[in-house]
């Protein structure tokens, strides 16, 4: 007699009906495994755009004639540019693509259509903001073909002999804050968003769900800590690792990519420890959900997808659909992103990052409630 067990489909239907029960009882895990891809498939499907459209655009209009009007027709006929505002008033689209309230700002300078039936080839200004160079390249790329169409109907008649030779004027692209087009200039400080989002996250989630898996957790409830207290201790070591990734980022990409740093860097200090907080606010959450580090690590992925793809990282903001760019708002590396490079490339201050300091704020106060709240749960 061997000895052997000969295998039996009994005992696999036994192990196949436990694992049935225990994914029933893991309902967090089961959920997260067909959410993931149903988010992704949505994400991926509708809310990236490669080929951005819709760009936010100032167009500076020194004076109000048929040619200037045709192109403004032209311009939100091509889908390229969504224009927000006419202005006369000379620096106000700088100032707003400054602080990231457009991506383009066309100018048409005084005495342009004098000019240009007269034959002098005046000059039509496009001003792009060339942080992410994906995103201007293709709205400037689409602007002489823009043009001409808008000023084809009046290249006929007396000014037909206009339209035998080079075009009447002539289009003058500035690429702002980044006129090389380095790639390296757009990812680099998103990349110190999204390094503080995994680890500060996925960190704070594992420490408080290790200590109920350890049953630790018991000990220090028996204690006369306060959640607030416990908050405080849990979290706020995590505070000074920030801040030496924080460190490690900028360093190495002056070092190693030459990005610049021409703001001020008080604004993005104080930017970045908001961010830092919120991010630790809702690991902190996320561990008052999550039973086990499993799921912690589970949740935190969950977060981080869209993250990365809905906050402007990888794919230009303003291309998305009006419901993505909704997400992405709420999402605190979304306002991270716009401190981060407007005060490194843009040269920006408080006052320019005022509208994504406030948001990031409320955020983080509504994170830090919820965690209060799920944890006096936890402590009943």
């Amino acid at each position: 007699m061997s000895g052997r067990i000969p295998f039996s489909l009994s005992r696999v239907a036994a192990v196949f009906v436990k694992e049935l029960v225990q994914m029933r009882r893991d309902r967090l895990t089961f959920a997260i495994l067909f959410a993931m891809p149903l988010v992704q498939l949505l994400l991926f499907g509708y809310a990236i755009n490669t080929d951005p459209r819709h760009m936010p655009t100032v167009v500076e209009a020194r004076e109000d004639g048929p040619m200037t009007r045709a192109l403004l027709a032209s311009m939100h006929a091509s889908t390229y540019f969504e224009i927000v505002k006419v202005t006369t008033r000379a620096g106000e689209g700088e100032e707003m693509l400054r602080a990231g309230e457009t991506n383009f700002v066309v100018t048409v300078p005084e005495g342009f259509e004098r000019r240009f039936v007269r034959g002098e080839r005046p000059q039509l200004l496009i001003a792009a903001d060339a942080t992410d160079p994906i995103a201007a390249g293709g709205a400037i790329g689409a602007l002489p073909q823009i043009a001409a169409t808008a000023f084809a109907p009046f290249l006929e008649g007396t000014l037909s002999g206009l339209a035998a030779g080079p075009p009447p004027y002539e289009i003058v692209a500035q690429r702002l804050y980044n006129p090389a087009g380095e790639t390296a200039f757009n990812i680099v400080p998103g990349l110190l968003g999204v390094i503080l989002t995994m680890t500060m996250v996925m960190i704070t989630s594992i420490a408080l769900t290790r200590e109920m898996e350890r049953g630790t957790m018991e000990t220090m409830l028996a204690t006369p800590l306060k959640p607030t207290e416990v908050m405080l201790g849990k979290t706020t070591p995590y505070i000074f690792i920030g801040a030496g990734q924080t460190a490690l980022v900028l360093g190495m990409g002056a070092w190693l990519f030459g990005i610049p740093f021409t703001g001020s860097l008080a604004a993005m200090l104080t930017g970045t420890g908001v961010f830092v907080l919120a991010c630790l606010m809702l690991g902190y959450l996320i561990s008052t959900v999550a039973k086990t580090q499993m799921q912690a690590m589970q949740m935190t992925f969950f977060v981080f997808l869209p993250s990365i793809l809905l906050s402007g990282f990888m794919f230009p903001f303003a291309a998305m659909p009006r419901w993505a760019q909704g997400i992405g708002e709420a999402l605190p590396i979304t306002h991270f992103l716009r401190i981060v490079r407007e005060t490194m490339l843009k040269g920006a201050g408080f006052e320019a990052i005022a509208g994504d300091l406030w948001p990031l704020g409320i955020i983080l106060a509504v994170l830090t409630g919820l965690a209060l709240l799920r944890f006096r749960r936890t402590l009943d």
